[in-house]
């Protein structure tokens, strides 16, 4: 039987939604929901939307989301597309939140809204935790529901909302989290606004999984240790490079050290200092994972795949892939095109 291993943290968002759960937190499941006022950001509402949905594809039923319209009647976006809410917003709706977020947008006016006030209101004293995108952070603060908080709104509505909200800290960032307040202006800010929301109810593995899905460019560079939010030196970041360029024919450790300029200690050092493992351990990760997207999203033999990711034994291969996602390549789901012609495959 072979010995179950885990990803390190370096590679582990990558792959969590392969490996039976290993490595991350679970909670209780939340309920999010999402009030569409007129000409609301869809790109701010879409983002934050889909930040969740994607959440589920790795940790199943984490959040279930509802949207409402104040009088349950279509909404229009700010692109013009028309929106067709789940229900109207009401004090009966309003049970088993976890979370109800105010969309605006650039073109949403300013404006008391009396029943939405009343409503923000009574979802605060029921521990139910609000935020606003774009400019939603503003119908919080006329629902006096800001003061005391630090919060984040779109450039263009800063002065505004600084004028209604005395008491509060109106940021210049894209977004903020205060205990349970959640303020946005951006598709960006509300992006990065639920994934903090998300970790701390999940944990950091939860986050590094979507951020790997979502936003892959900024997630190969982040560092495990000591904080995830710094980037990674400009060393380890050549030589995560180096290596995702020769997975075929990996570099030896001799061979990575020169090319990035630095002894092979010193560049042990960046590993454990800033992804908390090796070269040898993080290149086998690296390895790994690409031949499983490879053989998820490919019609190469297995045998090819082995050979693309540095596997010049099969039996080799095999061993390594069932450790670390406790199945063999073969029994790996196919999902492109596998009728082509095809090598003998391994067991």
């Amino acid at each position: 039987m072979v010995q179950r291993r885990q990803f390190s943290g370096a590679l582990q968002g990558s792959n969590l939604r392969f490996v039976g759960g290993q490595g991350h937190g679970s909670g209780p499941r939340a309920r999010v929901g999402f009030v569409l006022l007129e000409h609301f950001s869809l790109p701010a509402f879409t983002q934050a939307l889909d930040t969740l949905v994607t959440a589920n594809l790795i940790q199943a039923d984490a959040f279930v989301t509802t949207t409402f319209s104040l009088d349950g009647a279509s909404v229009v976006s700010d692109l013009g597309l028309v929106i067709c809410p789940d229900a109207p917003l009401g004090l009966k709706t309003l049970e088993g939140l976890d979370l109800l977020v105010v969309c605006g947008g650039l073109r949403t006016v300013l404006r008391p809204l009396p029943e939405l006030a009343l409503l923000l209101q009574r979802a605060a004293q029921v521990g139910v935790a609000l935020a606003g995108l774009w400019n939603g952070a503003w119908f919080l603060a006329q629902a006096g529901l800001l003061d005391g908080y630090q919060c984040a709104v779109h450039p263009e509505n800063r002065a505004a909302l600084a004028e209604l909200a005395r008491h509060s800290q109106v940021t210049g960032e894209s977004y903020t989290v205060d205990r349970d307040r959640l303020t946005a202006g951006s598709p960006a800010g509300a992006f990065n606004m639920v994934l903090e929301w998300i970790g701390q109810r999940h944990g950091r593995g939860l986050v590094d999984a979507v951020v790997d899905i979502l936003a892959y460019e900024a997630s190969r560079f982040r560092r495990v240790q000591p904080t995830v939010h710094q980037n990674m030196s400009a060393p380890l970041r050549e030589a995560i490079k180096l290596m995702g360029a020769n997975l075929e024919e990996p570099l030896s450790q001799v061979q990575l050290a020169q090319y990035v300029g630095l002894s092979r200690r010193q560049i042990e050092r960046l590993f454990q200092s800033q992804l908390g493992t090796t070269p040898v351990r993080y290149y086998l990760e690296l390895r790994i994972t690409e031949s499983r997207r490879l053989l998820q999203h490919s019609d190469l033999a297995l045998i090819d795949v082995a050979l693309a990711c540095g596997f010049v034994s099969p039996s080799h291969f095999s061993k390594c892939y069932t450790s670390f996602y406790g199945y063999g390549p073969s029994k790996e789901t196919r999902f492109g095109c596998v009728n082509g012609p095809q090598k003998p495959d391994m067991p």
